[in-house]
């Protein structure tokens, strides 16, 4: 994969532009088409590959260059007099070090490694804090505790240097919280503390072109780009400066009262929060007069635990100064900061619909997605489809394969395509919200400004039998364009940013096959769509399931808190809250909000090895729904065929829950059965662990398809299974499946909205 690249959005509006970042490593030359993406499952059961290259003035051949993507969050203070003048000082912070036997890392640090000049507080190559002075010439002093410090728990920390007699006192010091899981004993305590004083000959040089970072240290600056190395893991807490030596008594005052003698920045992490959480999260805030604001490079994890966390408050809104810390990973990455190569201007008349840059060098080729949307305030249809990008992102360069339960899971081996291997390799390219950080905590973050090899047309997925994501929504995408419907597309985001304003000149909206993530504005706005006398088509199973936010500034970037659900990975205590709002996290389910309310369906159970059927219930007999079952026997099994495990109830089902907010006046038309024993139900559904919950045996493992009006001739249709749209074009396109679904379509959309008040 010596081509790969990603676009500056995933949603375009026509008229506008959009701009491609793309690393071409070991040749001199590409070349890029547009193309429209219609199907993109090269299964050869299947109807195949389908792109359609469209005309572009972006279309022809362009120079290739490599480019480097530099993981690892940081926070750089802009170099200033005061730093630069500084001779006397002292360094200090409260950190939890998560993996502190990695290497070098620093902590506080105006430290140039190119030059061997500057100053810092670093953890060392054996695990202990250390006071750092450099040159320039050749010559480093290093003062360290002595000390080696655990994984895992918090420490008072700090250095200090008096430039007229030398003297350099290092210590570090663990501090004990009330909602500590591991209680910590005087004699432990006495074994981590470390404090040594020694005079040193070597005064750091003063470097007037290197900033301060935290959480690492200036490796070299190479043309614009300044390289960030000893990258630390774990979180840091009150970070403070001052230009004299102050003694360990007079640091541990200042931590919690900066206005003291000789402090020169005294950095609060929770500063910049609002009622509504950060709105500028990579903002950070210096409260001492000298203003020395720093920024948050990748966006490291706020909306976290300080060293003063009580257990008492949950969420850091109530009580920010708990909240005072900032978790760094060596892995996070917000954007890969490329430059640009190439500017597509999308012409006014361009057709709405999914697209791709498909970039070819040599043999290798690469697709980058987009999604082009009608101009604000328009629409060229009847029928919108929402690409659920938020899904997407969520998922973004997975690495299912690498999960030690993955075989189990699956009930399979995983198939392990070129794409898995490359991620394996090259951890740069950045985490999904399914995997954790390389020291162990969890990823709550994901963002489009990267390559995300997962989100690409031809990619089989290995946590499906067949495809996943956007390949597996391009099987609706090719149903609804061999059959001559007219639609227009949208992206979730898009529905977020501007509400059922989006929505409401359409008579039908249809989501994705798994439209998971989801943000209060888009189930907000999906509802009121329903209740003006829109009509939705939910088309898979497990959506509008974990809450979701938007980076306030840059939508390109979601976050997730994971917990009380089926997760890959368990928010800390106090750390359930979204750092970009403020509000809980976890699942829609337990804020009121089940899947139930949205589209009448909700997720129950999971299998990833072989789909199955729908039989018909009673209630499809009924003549108000006769409509939908035109043309279809009353004994046919539905959808015991399909590219997705080889039927169209399979990988994650929905069902029906008066309890959570099924309706009572719905329609259950049809339920699968005879899933294997690799299904499960899924954990929100159980109080207690225990046998018989497995698809052989439980009679929750199903999805149901359903149907029911809503207020002003609305209606909703959910068909509950991932796996559905994979049967939509078996047998040339001439099946129940098919058939069921066109009349639904046909139906919602040749209604006129608003005016028609009797149920459909």
């Amino acid at each position: 994969m010596t081509i790969t690249g990603y676009a500056d959005n995933l949603s375009v509006e026509q008229g506008k532009t959009i701009t491609f970042m793309v690393n071409c490593d070991g040749h001199s030359k590409y070349t890029t088409t547009i193309v429209r993406l219609i199907h993109g499952d090269t299964n050869p059961a299947g109807p195949g590959f389908k792109a359609e290259s469209v005309k572009a003035h972006v279309n022809g051949e362009y120079q290739g260059r490599a480019q480097s993507i530099w993981t690892g969050s940081y926070v750089i203070v802009p170099d200033n007099s005061i730093l630069r003048e500084l001779k006397s000082m002292s360094l200090q912070a409260m950190i939890f070090p998560t993996t502190p036997d990695k290497g070098v890392q620093g902590l506080l640090t105006k430290w140039s490694d190119a030059e061997q000049a500057g100053y810092g507080l670093f953890i060392d190559d054996k695990n202990c804090v250390s006071f750092w002075s450099g040159d320039g010439r050749g010559q480093v002093a290093k003062v360290s505790t002595g000390k080696p410090i655990t994984a895992k728990h918090w420490y008072f920390v700090g250095a200090s240097f008096d430039a007229a007699t030398g003297k350099v006192a290092v210590f570090q010091k663990p501090v004990v919280r009330k909602a500590d899981g591991i209680l910590i004993q005087p004699y432990a305590l006495e074994a981590m503390s470390g404090h040594v004083e020694r005079h040193i000959e070597i005064l750091p040089r003063t470097n007037d072109h290197i900033p301060l970072i935290m959480a690492g240290y200036v490796k070299h600056i190479d043309r614009k780009t300044t390289i960030i190395d000893g990258l630390y893991n774990g979180k840091i807490d009150r970070p403070r400066m001052a230009n004299v030596a102050l003694t360990y008594e007079e640091m541990k005052l200042c931590a919690e009262n900066p206005v003291r003698k000789g402090i020169v920045a005294a950095w609060d992490f929770a500063a910049g929060g609002t009622p509504h959480g950060f709105s500028r999260p990579s903002d950070i805030i210096d409260i001492s007069p000298n203003r020395m604001h720093g920024k948050a490079v990748n966006l490291p994890t706020r909306a976290v635990t300080g060293y003063n966390w009580n257990g008492t408050e949950h969420n850091f809104i109530h009580a920010p100064e708990q909240y005072g810390a900032i978790h760094f990973h060596d892995d996070d990455l917000s954007d890969a900061k490329w430059e640009a190569d190439f500017e597509f201007h999308v012409p006014d008349d361009f057709r709405s619909g999914v697209y791709a840059a498909h970039l070819i060098a040599e043999d290798e080729e690469e697709y980058i997605p987009f999604f082009v949307r009608p101009k604000k305030g328009t629409h060229t249809a009847d029928i919108v489809w929402i690409a659920p990008t938020a899904t997407y992102l969520a998922y973004a360069n997975s690495r299912f394969q690498d999960l030690p339960i993955t075989e189990v899971m699956f009930g399979r081996a995983p198939v392990v395509t070129g794409t898995d291997l490359f991620l394996q390799k090259h951890m740069e390219y950045g985490l999904s919200t399914y995997e954790v950080h390389s020291d162990g905590s969890g990823v709550c973050y994901s963002s489009a400004l990267r390559p995300i090899l997962t989100m690409r047309p031809k990619y089989r997925a290995n946590i499906s039998p067949s495809v996943w994501g956007l390949p597996a929504d391009l099987h609706l995408i090719d149903w609804l364009t061999v059959k001559g419907y007219s639609f227009d597309v949208i992206t979730d985001q898009d529905l977020h940013l501007e509400g059922v304003g989006i929505l409401e000149s359409y008579k039908v909206a249809l989501t994705g096959t798994h439209p998971e993530y989801s943000s209060g504005p888009m189930l907000d706005a999906i509802q009121a769509y329903q209740h003006m006398g829109g009509r939705v088509m939910y088309m898979g199973a497990n959506g509008f399931y974990w809450v979701t936010q938007f980076h306030p500034e840059n939508p390109n970037i979601i976050e997730v808190r994971k917990n009380y659900g089926s997760q890959a990975w368990r928010a800390n205590p106090g750390e359930l809250h979204l750092s970009f709002t403020g509000e809980l996290g976890g699942l829609w389910r337990h804020r009121g909000r089940p899947p139930q309310t949205i589209c009448g369906t909700g997720w129950a159970s999971e299998g990833f090895d072989v789909s199955s059927y729908y039989r018909r219930n009673p209630d499809s007999f009924d003549s108000r729904v006769a409509w939908i079952f035109r043309g279809i026997g009353d004994d046919e099994l539905l959808g015991d065929f399909g590219l997705v495990g080889g039927g169209a109830a399979g990988l994650e089902l929905d069902i029906c829950d008066s309890e959570l907010g099924t309706p009572s006046h719905a329609f259950i038309l049809a339920s699968s059965e005879n899933h294997s024993n690799v299904y499960m139900i899924v954990l929100e559904e159980l109080y207690f662990n225990l046998s018989g919950v497995n698809g052989i045996e439980h009679p929750r493992v199903r999805g149901d398809m359903v149907y029911y009006p809503t207020r002003n001739g609305g209606a909703v249709f959910s068909v509950s299974s991932i796996a559905y749209c994979g049967s939509l074009s078996h047998n040339n396109y001439n099946n129940n499946i098919s058939t069921i679904t066109q009349n639904v379509l046909d139906k919602f959309s040749s209604i006129v909205k608003y005016r028609e008040r009797d149920p459909i």
